[in-house]
Protein backbone atom coordinates (compact mmCIF):
# COMPACT_ATOMS: atom_id res chain seq x y z
CA UNK A 1 0.00 0.00 0.00
CA UNK A 2 2.69 2.59 1.32
CA UNK A 3 4.28 1.65 -2.26
CA UNK A 4 1.52 2.12 -4.56
CA UNK A 5 1.05 5.38 -2.47
CA UNK A 6 4.65 6.85 -3.68
CA UNK A 7 3.93 5.80 -7.49
CA UNK A 8 0.44 7.86 -7.36
CA UNK A 9 2.22 10.89 -6.24
CA UNK A 10 4.79 10.56 -8.28
CA UNK A 11 2.57 10.41 -11.39
CA UNK A 12 0.53 13.34 -9.90
CA UNK A 13 4.23 15.19 -9.38
CA UNK A 14 5.30 14.69 -13.07
CA UNK A 15 1.95 15.59 -14.59
CA UNK A 16 2.02 18.80 -12.67
CA UNK A 17 5.38 19.32 -14.27
CA UNK A 18 4.12 18.73 -17.58
CA UNK A 19 1.37 20.85 -17.56
CA UNK A 20 3.85 23.58 -16.24
CA UNK A 21 6.01 23.25 -19.08
CA UNK A 22 3.39 22.95 -21.51
CA UNK A 23 1.51 25.95 -20.15
CA UNK A 24 4.82 27.82 -20.16
CA UNK A 25 5.39 26.80 -23.61
CA UNK A 26 2.08 27.98 -25.12
CA UNK A 27 2.47 31.46 -23.03
CA UNK A 28 6.13 31.43 -22.25
CA UNK A 29 7.97 34.18 -19.58
CA UNK A 30 6.20 37.56 -18.84
CA UNK A 31 9.45 39.34 -18.50
CA UNK A 32 9.88 41.05 -21.89
CA UNK A 33 7.08 43.09 -22.56
CA UNK A 34 8.30 43.38 -26.67
CA UNK A 35 8.43 39.59 -26.26
CA UNK A 36 4.89 39.40 -24.75
CA UNK A 37 3.77 41.56 -27.48
CA UNK A 38 5.29 39.67 -30.57
CA UNK A 39 3.38 36.44 -29.04
CA UNK A 40 0.23 38.24 -28.97
CA UNK A 41 0.60 39.67 -32.66
CA UNK A 42 1.31 35.93 -33.68
CA UNK A 43 -1.21 34.46 -32.11
CA UNK A 44 -3.51 37.10 -33.57
CA UNK A 45 -2.06 36.89 -37.25
CA UNK A 46 -2.83 32.81 -36.92
CA UNK A 47 -6.33 34.20 -35.75
CA UNK A 48 -6.37 32.80 -32.43
CA UNK A 49 -7.88 35.76 -31.03
CA UNK A 50 -9.42 34.67 -27.53
CA UNK A 51 -5.41 33.96 -26.66
CA UNK A 52 -4.21 36.87 -28.31
CA UNK A 53 -6.80 39.23 -25.96
CA UNK A 54 -5.35 37.06 -23.24
CA UNK A 55 -2.07 37.77 -23.81
CA UNK A 56 -2.76 41.80 -24.76
CA UNK A 57 -4.62 41.88 -21.43
CA UNK A 58 -1.76 40.59 -19.88
CA UNK A 59 0.65 43.09 -21.11
CA UNK A 60 -1.20 46.02 -20.47
CA UNK A 61 -1.96 44.57 -17.03
CA UNK A 62 1.76 44.04 -16.43
CA UNK A 63 3.48 46.73 -18.45
CA UNK A 64 1.20 49.67 -17.68
CA UNK A 65 3.49 52.26 -19.33
CA UNK A 66 5.62 50.24 -21.55
CA UNK A 67 5.67 51.50 -25.26
CA UNK A 68 4.48 47.92 -26.42
CA UNK A 69 1.19 48.43 -23.84
CA UNK A 70 0.01 51.41 -25.86
CA UNK A 71 0.20 49.43 -29.47
CA UNK A 72 -1.71 46.81 -27.28
CA UNK A 73 -4.34 49.14 -26.26
CA UNK A 74 -4.76 49.46 -30.37
CA UNK A 75 -4.15 46.07 -31.38
CA UNK A 76 -6.67 44.23 -28.73
CA UNK A 77 -9.71 46.07 -30.22
CA UNK A 78 -9.36 44.47 -33.44
CA UNK A 79 -9.26 41.25 -31.65
CA UNK A 80 -12.23 41.71 -29.44
CA UNK A 81 -13.80 42.40 -32.93
CA UNK A 82 -13.14 39.53 -34.39
CA UNK A 83 -13.07 37.26 -31.56
CA UNK A 84 -16.94 38.21 -31.69
CA UNK A 85 -16.48 40.28 -28.30
CA UNK A 86 -18.49 43.50 -29.76
CA UNK A 87 -19.09 45.58 -26.58
CA UNK A 88 -15.52 44.79 -24.89
CA UNK A 89 -14.44 46.43 -28.82
CA UNK A 90 -16.14 49.30 -28.42
CA UNK A 91 -15.28 49.67 -24.91
CA UNK A 92 -11.54 49.80 -25.70
CA UNK A 93 -12.36 51.71 -28.95
CA UNK A 94 -13.56 54.60 -26.55
CA UNK A 95 -11.22 54.23 -23.93
CA UNK A 96 -8.21 54.21 -26.52
CA UNK A 97 -9.69 57.58 -28.52
CA UNK A 98 -10.19 58.88 -24.61
CA UNK A 99 -6.54 58.55 -23.82
CA UNK A 100 -4.85 59.01 -27.29
CA UNK A 101 -6.22 61.76 -28.77
CA UNK A 102 -3.51 62.80 -31.09
CA UNK A 103 -2.23 59.22 -31.61
CA UNK A 104 -1.20 58.92 -35.27
CA UNK A 105 -3.50 55.31 -35.32
CA UNK A 106 -6.66 56.77 -34.05
CA UNK A 107 -8.60 56.69 -37.05
CA UNK A 108 -7.91 52.98 -36.99
CA UNK A 109 -9.89 52.86 -33.96
CA UNK A 110 -12.74 55.12 -34.55
CA UNK A 111 -12.59 52.76 -38.00
CA UNK A 112 -13.04 50.09 -36.27
CA UNK A 113 -15.86 51.39 -33.70
CA UNK A 114 -18.16 51.87 -36.41
CA UNK A 115 -17.43 48.36 -38.60
CA UNK A 116 -18.26 46.29 -34.82
CA UNK A 117 -21.81 48.29 -34.75
CA UNK A 118 -21.84 48.22 -38.19
CA UNK A 119 -21.50 44.04 -38.51
CA UNK A 120 -23.28 43.45 -35.33
CA UNK A 121 -25.87 40.42 -36.60
CA UNK A 122 -29.07 39.65 -36.01
CA UNK A 123 -30.11 37.23 -33.03
CA UNK A 124 -30.93 34.05 -33.07
CA UNK A 125 -34.94 35.22 -32.56
CA UNK A 126 -34.56 37.76 -35.13
CA UNK A 127 -33.45 35.18 -37.85
CA UNK A 128 -35.80 32.40 -36.74
CA UNK A 129 -38.76 34.71 -37.03
CA UNK A 130 -37.27 37.15 -39.98
CA UNK A 131 -37.97 40.42 -37.90
CA UNK A 132 -37.78 42.74 -40.38
CA UNK A 133 -35.00 44.73 -39.53
CA UNK A 134 -36.13 48.26 -40.73
CA UNK A 135 -38.44 48.65 -37.77
CA UNK A 136 -35.89 48.01 -35.29
CA UNK A 137 -34.53 51.25 -33.52
CA UNK A 138 -31.48 51.65 -35.28
CA UNK A 139 -29.23 52.25 -32.36
CA UNK A 140 -25.99 50.63 -33.70
CA UNK A 141 -26.70 52.33 -36.85
CA UNK A 142 -26.36 55.93 -35.77
CA UNK A 143 -23.55 54.71 -33.81
CA UNK A 144 -21.80 53.14 -36.74
CA UNK A 145 -23.11 56.24 -38.89
CA UNK A 146 -21.12 58.77 -36.57
CA UNK A 147 -18.09 56.59 -36.15
CA UNK A 148 -17.35 56.24 -39.47
CA UNK A 149 -18.33 59.80 -40.39
CA UNK A 150 -15.33 61.12 -37.73
CA UNK A 151 -12.76 59.06 -39.93
CA UNK A 152 -14.14 60.86 -43.13
CA UNK A 153 -14.32 64.49 -42.06
CA UNK A 154 -11.67 64.34 -40.22
CA UNK A 155 -9.43 61.99 -41.47
CA UNK A 156 -10.15 62.51 -45.14
CA UNK A 157 -6.72 60.49 -46.71
CA UNK A 158 -7.18 58.15 -43.71
CA UNK A 159 -6.82 54.23 -45.96
CA UNK A 160 -10.01 53.68 -44.09
CA UNK A 161 -12.10 56.64 -45.43
CA UNK A 162 -13.32 54.76 -48.58
CA UNK A 163 -14.77 51.74 -46.51
CA UNK A 164 -15.86 54.09 -44.54
CA UNK A 165 -17.69 56.35 -46.89
CA UNK A 166 -19.33 53.70 -48.92
CA UNK A 167 -20.42 51.94 -45.58
CA UNK A 168 -22.00 55.18 -44.45
CA UNK A 169 -24.30 55.13 -47.62
CA UNK A 170 -26.25 51.87 -46.52
CA UNK A 171 -26.36 52.94 -43.08
CA UNK A 172 -27.94 56.30 -44.37
CA UNK A 173 -30.34 54.00 -46.25
CA UNK A 174 -30.94 51.98 -43.29
CA UNK A 175 -31.72 55.08 -41.10
CA UNK A 176 -34.35 56.42 -43.69
CA UNK A 177 -36.11 53.18 -44.12
CA UNK A 178 -36.50 53.24 -39.79
CA UNK A 179 -37.95 56.95 -40.65
CA UNK A 180 -40.30 55.41 -42.83
CA UNK A 181 -41.77 52.17 -40.91
CA UNK A 182 -42.55 54.18 -38.18
CA UNK A 183 -44.62 56.82 -40.66
CA UNK A 184 -46.29 54.15 -41.31
CA UNK A 185 -47.00 53.08 -38.23
CA UNK A 186 -48.53 56.54 -37.29
CA UNK A 187 -50.32 56.33 -40.53
CA UNK A 188 -51.96 52.84 -40.05
CA UNK A 189 -53.36 54.43 -36.88
CA UNK A 190 -54.45 57.93 -38.26
CA UNK A 191 -52.09 59.97 -36.86
CA UNK A 192 -51.38 61.55 -39.94
CA UNK A 193 -49.75 64.95 -38.20
CA UNK A 194 -47.28 62.68 -36.67
CA UNK A 195 -46.73 60.70 -39.94
CA UNK A 196 -46.03 63.53 -42.30
CA UNK A 197 -43.45 65.09 -39.54
CA UNK A 198 -41.51 61.78 -40.19
CA UNK A 199 -42.24 61.52 -43.84
CA UNK A 200 -39.99 65.16 -44.08
CA UNK A 201 -37.92 63.99 -42.22
CA UNK A 202 -36.71 61.73 -44.31
CA UNK A 203 -37.25 63.99 -47.20
CA UNK A 204 -34.95 66.74 -45.66
CA UNK A 205 -32.38 64.50 -43.45
CA UNK A 206 -31.88 62.10 -45.86
CA UNK A 207 -31.99 63.26 -49.42
CA UNK A 208 -31.02 61.20 -52.10
CA UNK A 209 -32.13 57.63 -50.19
CA UNK A 210 -33.91 55.37 -51.74
CA UNK A 211 -36.39 55.67 -49.27
CA UNK A 212 -37.48 59.54 -49.82
CA UNK A 213 -39.87 58.39 -52.53
CA UNK A 214 -41.81 56.44 -50.20
CA UNK A 215 -41.55 59.03 -48.30
CA UNK A 216 -42.97 61.27 -50.67
CA UNK A 217 -46.02 59.25 -51.26
CA UNK A 218 -46.69 59.00 -47.60
CA UNK A 219 -46.60 62.81 -47.70
CA UNK A 220 -49.39 63.10 -50.18
CA UNK A 221 -51.64 60.61 -48.09
CA UNK A 222 -51.26 62.21 -45.23
CA UNK A 223 -52.13 65.73 -46.75
CA UNK A 224 -55.41 64.23 -48.84
CA UNK A 225 -56.67 62.48 -45.17
CA UNK A 226 -56.09 65.96 -43.55
CA UNK A 227 -57.58 67.87 -46.26
CA UNK A 228 -54.63 69.59 -47.29
CA UNK A 229 -55.15 69.90 -51.20
CA UNK A 230 -52.92 72.17 -52.44
CA UNK A 231 -49.89 70.72 -50.29
CA UNK A 232 -50.95 67.57 -51.65
CA UNK A 233 -50.99 68.91 -55.61
CA UNK A 234 -47.64 70.36 -54.76
CA UNK A 235 -45.80 66.66 -53.34
CA UNK A 236 -47.66 65.04 -55.75
CA UNK A 237 -46.00 67.53 -58.75
CA UNK A 238 -42.85 67.04 -56.95
CA UNK A 239 -43.09 63.26 -57.05
CA UNK A 240 -44.01 62.46 -60.63
CA UNK A 241 -41.44 64.96 -61.75
CA UNK A 242 -38.48 62.71 -59.57
CA UNK A 243 -40.03 59.29 -60.17
CA UNK A 244 -41.92 57.34 -62.65
CA UNK A 245 -45.13 55.33 -62.17
CA UNK A 246 -48.13 55.62 -59.60
CA UNK A 247 -48.12 56.84 -56.24
CA UNK A 248 -47.43 52.97 -54.05
CA UNK A 249 -45.19 51.66 -56.17
CA UNK A 250 -42.41 52.61 -54.50
CA UNK A 251 -42.79 50.82 -51.65
CA UNK A 252 -42.81 47.67 -53.53
CA UNK A 253 -39.83 48.84 -55.44
CA UNK A 254 -38.10 49.28 -51.53
CA UNK A 255 -39.58 46.03 -50.42
CA UNK A 256 -37.51 44.14 -53.23
CA UNK A 257 -34.07 45.53 -51.79
CA UNK A 258 -33.59 45.63 -48.21
CA UNK A 259 -30.41 47.89 -47.35
CA UNK A 260 -28.86 44.88 -45.50
CA UNK A 261 -29.38 42.73 -48.35
CA UNK A 262 -28.18 45.29 -50.66
CA UNK A 263 -24.62 45.50 -48.99
CA UNK A 264 -24.40 41.60 -48.42
CA UNK A 265 -24.67 41.55 -52.39
CA UNK A 266 -22.24 44.16 -53.15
Amino acid sequence: MRTAGLLALLFITLTAVTGCKSREGRDGPMTDPAQVYQRAKRASNQGDFPFAIRIYEALMARYPFAEESRQARLDVIYAYYRAGESDSAIDAADTFIRENPTHARIDYAWYLKGLTDFERMPNFMERWFRVDLNERPPTQARRSFTSFATVVEQFPNSEYAHDARRRMVYLRNRLADYEIAVARYYVDRGAFVAAAQRAKTTIEEYDGAPAVRQALELLVICYEKMELKELAAQTRAVYRANYEGEIGEGRKSGEKRKWYKLWLSS
